[in-house]
């Protein structure tokens, strides 16, 4: 079993001075679901190389066993410190892909072309896609083959309205995960703030946020074991 992590290398949180990047438990969570399953883990950004961190999300209040272990691992690490260009990436190499969020994607890799074409191509494959809390916001521009949008009538979730305005980032995002999953006429629900809430419409598997990340990387691997 052979997984690819697509990560963001966008570190501007918008005009406010603050930096973003991907956020640690939706990698670190993620990544052990894998690993401890016996996956083999590539990780992959649009810039290569090593992808930019969003500070909060290593802060006391958001660490948890995942994110201290991650911490704590050496190969792990290095592994993040050499991800690979996204463009070089083939799909046919993997069976399966994830995307973790943070507010990062928002801003590249919801216009990469690149990632756009590779979600396309997994599920024009039958393999399965996940993506969590903001990186859903990457399949605003994915089409089916034929030329509709990719979520259009799925049922899809991510980073609520109501969560973005808890973190005081509503007007400085380049758009709500929420409001556009339903403007390219996804069906989104959503559970309660922070807590895990996971979607799965056929091989195209959706969370709503840091919490989701486990139990969307484990709904990946019952997908990966039943053959759908």
């Amino acid at each position: 079993m052979k997984v690819l992590i697509v990560l963001t290398s966008h570190d501007r949180l918008g005009d406010t001075g603050r930096k973003t990047g991907f956020w640690l438990e939706e990698l670190a969570a993620p990544y052990y679901v894998f690993r401890d399953a016996g996956a083999e883990i590539v990780l992959a950004s649009p810039q290569g190389g090593q992808p930019p961190l969003d500070p909060k999300s290593n802060e006391p209040d958001s660490q948890t066993d995942d994110t201290r272990r991650f911490e704590a691992d050496a190969q792990a690490k290095a592994q993040l410190a050499r991800t690979v260009r996204l463009d070089s990436v083939s799909p046919a190499d993997f069976d399966t892909v994830f995307y973790p969020g943070g507010h990062g994607p928002l801003w590249d890799l919801a216009e990469d072309k690149a990632s756009i074409a590779l979600i396309e191509s997994f599920l024009a494959a039958r393999k399965p896609v996940a993506l969590v809390c903001h990186a859903p916001g990457a399949l605003r521009h994915a089409r089916t083959p034929a030329g509709r949008p990719l979520v259009e009538g799925r049922q899809v979730t991510g980073f609520s309205n109501a969560e973005e305005a808890a973190v005081g980032l509503t007007d400085v995002v380049p758009f709500l995960v929420e409001d556009e999953l339903q403007a390219r006429g996804g069906v989104y629900s959503r559970g309660p703030d922070w807590a895990p809430h996971v979607v799965s419409d056929g091989l195209l598997t959706t969370g709503q946020n840091p919490a989701s990340s486990a139990p969307t990387a484990q709904r990946l691997l019952q997908q990966l074991a039943a053959g759908q």
